[in-house]
């Protein structure tokens, strides 16, 4: 999957929200990605409540990362701005589509994923993360929350996806946008090559 996380404008210090709206866009791309190569793996994922349940735990999972990294990077006020907006705004994304495919009230839909946010933060409190990634733990936390969510068929086998596939490619992209997003010079945008000939 290709992201984009350099910014094109002039070069100047970004704000920690102007950066968490960047990532909300990349997150929810990221959750969307590792739905469909699950699905791709012959995990059997309905379009439905399952799906919408899969997509909110991977989406807590890259926020709760999101927010390590900005613990290891940011002063305390800032990562509380950054992760504060970040989660607002894939929250609110989130519950859009909830709401519009379940036929659900917007602002419950909104309020359960904050909720089930804050349990899960303190719940991944108990594993660590430091300036290599998650350790282990972190990783068998989403596989285990995801596996809940799974048929009786996959919930054993959802493990190894997790661990091995969807979550360290998760990861990798999550630290690349936030390198790329926290660097003040604007990438040059690449040249096509000239189609030439006689």
């Amino acid at each position: 999957m290709r992201i984009k996380s350099n910014w094109f404008k002039e070069g100047r210090e970004r704000t920690p929200q102007e950066i968490s709206d960047a990532l909300a866009f990349v997150v929810s791309r990221i959750a969307d990605n590792a739905l469909k190569n699950t699905r791709k793996s012959n995990f059997e994922i309905e379009v439905g409540p399952q799906y919408l349940d899969f997509l909110a735990e991977f989406l807590l999972f890259l926020i709760l990362s999101a927010d390590r990294i900005a613990y290891l990077q940011l002063s305390a006020e800032d990562r509380l701005v950054f992760t504060g907006n970040l989660a607002n705004r894939v929250a609110e994304t989130y519950a859009e589509n909830r709401s519009r495919l379940l036929v659900d009230d917007l602002k419950e839909c909104k309020q359960r994923f904050i909720d089930l946010l804050n349990q899960r933060a303190g719940e991944y409190a108990d594993f660590g993360y430091d300036e290599n990634g998650p350790d282990y733990g972190f990783y068998r936390y989403l596989a285990f929350c995801i596996g809940e969510i799974m048929t009786d068929a996959d919930s054993g086998w959802i493990i190894d996806q997790m661990i091995s596939f969807e979550a360290p490619e998760a990861i990798k992209m999550i630290e690349k946008t936030l390198r790329g997003l926290n660097e003040e010079e604007p990438k040059k945008p690449r040249r096509r090559a000239a189609a030439g000939g006689d």
